[in-house]
């Protein structure tokens, strides 16, 4: 019998074997779920697997901290995981004090939540001060000299950012 020696496995592979048990671990004990662990250390690695060429992905230089890189990916997963978590209970309270003629469909209800989620993304693209000028003014329904005074800038910068907050959501719009 000839041994055949095994083709190299993709990098992305390599870390999967090596460490998928122990990213699964690291999840579990910040959720205390094992099977939403299981799914955020999947989407995790189909995060570097879609991923432009990374460190991961490089053929010509190796992690030297593999576990450190999964770990910081998959805490970028986990907390858009808790994001969407928080806005769909948000969500549901929301609907939950509606009267019951107001309530949409499962069908409206489902395209409100997924709208949701996309504003949601819009919104973490922003800085912070842009983000706070564009949730007081189209959510508070705040004038600018009121946004300004709440927030201790002056109009001017109420403006620019408004202008940074709409061209940002222009260009993040499906």
């Amino acid at each position: 019998m000839v041994s055949v020696p095994p083709v190299s496995s993709p990098p992305v592979e390599s870390l999967y074997v090596e460490h998928h048990a122990w990213l699964c671990g690291w999840l579990n004990r910040r959720l205390h779920n094992s099977a939403e662990a299981s799914d955020l250390a999947q989407d995790t690695f189909v995060r570097l697997l879609v991923a432009p060429a990374s460190a991961a992905q490089g053929e010509h230089s190796p992690l030297r901290e593999p576990r450190a890189y999964l770990a910081t990916v998959a805490r970028r997963v986990l907390i858009n995981h808790l994001r969407r978590q928080s806005l769909e209970q948000s969500y549901l309270d929301a609907l939950a004090v509606l009267p019951e003629n107001l309530v949409p469909s499962p069908e409206e209800q489902v395209l409100l939540f997924e709208a949701l989620q996309e504003i949601d993304a819009m919104l973490a693209n922003l800085a912070d001060k842009v983000r706070a000028v564009f949730v007081l003014s189209q959510i508070e329904g705040l004038t600018y000299a009121a946004i300004a005074r709440e927030l201790g800038i002056g109009e001017r910068s109420v403006k620019r950012y408004m202008a940074q907050a709409m061209a940002e959501c222009v260009l993040l719009a499906p």
